[in-house]
């Protein structure tokens, strides 16, 4: 092939690959095979070295750069699984293994392999979608249309329900790349153009599942099957399938090891959107389009992307486009086509209402959604779970149509801001992004007010570092009564020629030192990006706290890009149903923050119940102590409680299952505990 072209097919991928983990759809795996962070350090589980102290043992998954480094990462620990094509080896590992994958050139990410229930049920109930399917919202009357790899359209979970199918497929022998419409033509149109169990998609070595997985997601119905999940979002909508990917045989493309692969040119992208504005001003009533695909990395809105006038056109025709925001785990960016100004970027959250450690993020950011091991549709009549930013963006999809039926007067702007303003607020460093709550969007409950964000002080002045020398950096914190929190979050950002050579520490208000980061020796990268959690209960929240940047040798310069100091909270939206004149409980899970907890622990409740005036709430320390929260008061006849409270919970260990204890103390009204939020 000649260089030229490589050239150009390479930036091509990069604006227009899979929104996933590898060269496989957005869910699929946690690597880009076109921008991967040779030079960035591991992103390692802060966890795992408390878990592997004193002689235990833990699995963990290991991403490298690619496959080139699989075996030396292999030889760090008994290996308990390899893929065929991804970068990825699942080790069980003691201290010593963990600390040299730590340190290992080629390594991206040591995650724990964390057992999880995978079931569509449960991420689907997280947004409240198994209160408006009981309220009638299915989201019947609407199409979404779903630009993948293909629908299997006679899968039982979604069988009748394709009302149209496309395939957009380039052939080019230049770049490896063959159709993988049914038909073996660039183009094709009609029943079974989009079938993912027809023509090439066929074989299950392509990977062509992801487009049905979504789909299920969207609008997936369980009802009367056995085995399968309940529902997607919105199960009485129906679909629109458009097949927009090739077959690609070259490692050129797919990477080492990996060919053949699946991979989007935008054009074929553009066809299918295209396509979809066509059917819509055709009468059909598409009210989405999904696109879990993307590649990138963008800090700001790509309005010069080829794609922008075909999402500005349909949502013009009241058609909303939903992009993933892409798998890098990018704490700032999004991958494109998801930076579009105009199209509905949606991140990727654990069902503990946690920001998926893949998932990119930031101020391009609309929405969150369920991501992390969800079970759908598979080609071949199965089911099988899934993770990524892929996975979440189905979730939203589906929501639009649920929205539409509640509110069929609205436009997708509006449809797109109620999702917004009812959505659970989810703060992560830099930014607070909504997490899709339907049944608040849907069925008129309204924002109610949300819990502050988590704190964030920050200092993004730019500090020159001596070599070697001494440099510091101050934030001011104000507001925050008595002692700083047991698990304060500080983030640095710094540029160094030879990161080994840095000691970073962090100086509270009464001058008490918390070391973030020794000297070593042979750590030649270049920048730090990384959170810290220090436990800084023993000095005074409120003052100048500084990040002192120490160069310890010579010959080496850098500086402070930033920092930033968060206090984080724990949470759970579980809901429990609260039984009249009876008891219900709520409990978070606290690790890793020796000695008590706190003086000034907050606590924000959420309670819905037609006479809050019946309702005591109560914290329960892991020690069984009861700190008194929220006393009845008969008279109050109100049936929402959203506050705040601070409880000096100093009696009890910082570490171990707290309890929130909601009790309805007189008969003849009912509610339901939304859930709670911890701040140690």
């Amino acid at each position: 092939m000649k260089k030229s072209i490589v050239s150009c097919v390479v930036t091509a991928l990069v604006s227009a690959g899979i929104a996933g983990i590898g060269s496989a759809p957005a869910g699929a795996a946690p690597v880009s095979t076109y921008e991967q962070a040779a030079s960035a350090p591991p992103q390692v589980d802060p966890e795992l070295r408390n878990r592997v102290a004193g002689g235990g043992r833990v699995r963990v998954n290991v991403v490298t750069e690619t496959r080139k480094e699989m075996p030396d990462a292999a030889r760090s620990g008994r290996v308990l699984q390899t893929l065929s094509r991804l970068p990825v080896v699942t080790l069980s590992v003691d201290e010593a293994a963990l600390e040299r994958l730590t340190g290992l050139p080629g390594v991206v990410s040591v995650t724990e392999d964390r057992p999880v229930p995978p079931v569509l049920a449960q991420s689907v109930s997280l947004i409240g979608g198994d209160r408006t399917r009981e309220a009638g919202m299915t989201g019947a009357g609407s199409v979404v249309a779903v630009l993948d790899t293909g629908v299997a359209v006679n899968h039982p979970f979604l069988r009748g329900r394709v009302v149209a199918e496309a395939c957009f497929s380039p052939a080019d022998p230049d770049y490896s790349a063959s159709s993988l419409c049914p038909g073996g033509t660039d183009q094709q149109e009609g029943a079974g153009a989009a079938d993912a169990e027809s023509g090439p998609c066929a074989d299950a070595a392509l990977d062509c599942d992801h487009g049905t997985h979504v789909a299920g997601i969207v609008a997936g119905n369980g009802q009367n099957l056995a085995g399968a999940p309940a529902a997607g979002v919105a199960p009485a909508a129906e679909l629109v399938a458009i097949q927009v990917f090739s077959k690609f045989e070259s490692e050129d493309f797919c990477g080492p090891g990996a060919a053949p692969c699946v991979l989007s040119f935008t054009s074929a992208q553009l066809a299918g959107l295209d396509k979809v504005l066509q059917l819509k001003e055709a009468g059909t009533p598409v009210v989405a389009a999904n696109l879990s695909l993307g590649g990138g990395r963008y800090t700001a809105p790509c309005d010069d992307d080829p794609r922008k006038q075909a999402i500005d056109d349909l949502l013009e025709a009241g058609v909303a486009t939903v992009v993933a925001a892409g798998n890098d785990g990018f704490g700032d960016a999004v991958n494109a086509p998801a930076c579009v100004s105009s199209a509905v970027t949606v991140g990727s959250t654990t069902v503990q209402d946690e920001v998926s450690g893949f998932s990119n993020r930031g101020p391009l950011l609309d929405v969150f959604a369920p991501g992390t091991a969800v079970v759908s549709s598979m080609p071949g009549g199965g089911w099988a779970p899934m993770s990524g930013t892929s996975m979440a963006a189905p979730h939203v999809t589906g929501a639009f149509a649920v929205l539409r039926q509640a509110f069929p007067g609205k436009t997708a702007a509006e449809l797109e801001a109620a999702m917004k303003t009812t959505g659970r607020a989810i703060a992560y460093p830099g930014a607070t992004t909504p997490r899709l709550q339907l049944d608040d969007a849907a069925l008129g409950a309204g924002p109610g007010p949300e819990p502050a964000p988590a704190p964030t002080y920050d200092n993004w002045t730019s500090r020159a570092i001596p070599d070697p020398g001494v440099v510091e950096s101050s934030i001011v914190v104000e507001g925050i009564l008595g002692n700083a929190p047991a698990n304060l979050e500080v983030y640095a950002d710094v540029h160094h020629s030879w990161r080994g050579d840095l000691k970073i520490d962090l100086i509270a208000p009464d001058g008490r030192t918390y070391p973030l980061r020794a000297p070593a020796a042979g750590d030649d990268d270049d920048f730090i990006h990384e959170n810290y959690r220090v436990n800084a209960s023993s000095s005074p929240a409120n003052g100048t706290w500084r990040l002192r940047v120490q160069d310890v040798k010579r010959n080496d310069t850098g500086n402070i890009f930033g920092w930033m100091l968060t206090v984080p909270q724990l949470t759970n939206w579980t809901r429990y149903d609260i039984p009249d004149r009876g008891t219900a409980e709520s409990s978070i899970v606290v690790g890793g923050i020796p000695g008590n907890a706190p003086v000034n622990v907050k606590v924000y409740v959420d309670v819905h119940h037609s006479w809050r005036g019946d309702v005591k709430v109560d914290l329960i320390g892991p020690n069984g102590r009861v700190y008194p929260v929220l006393a009845p008061s008969p008279k109050d006849s109100e049936d929402i409680i959203h506050e705040t409270y601070t409880v000096n919970a100093g009696s009890s260990p910082a570490s171990g299952t707290w309890r929130l204890r909601v009790e309805d103390v007189a008969a003849g009204d009912t509610g339901y505990l939304d859930g709670w939020m911890l701040t140690l």
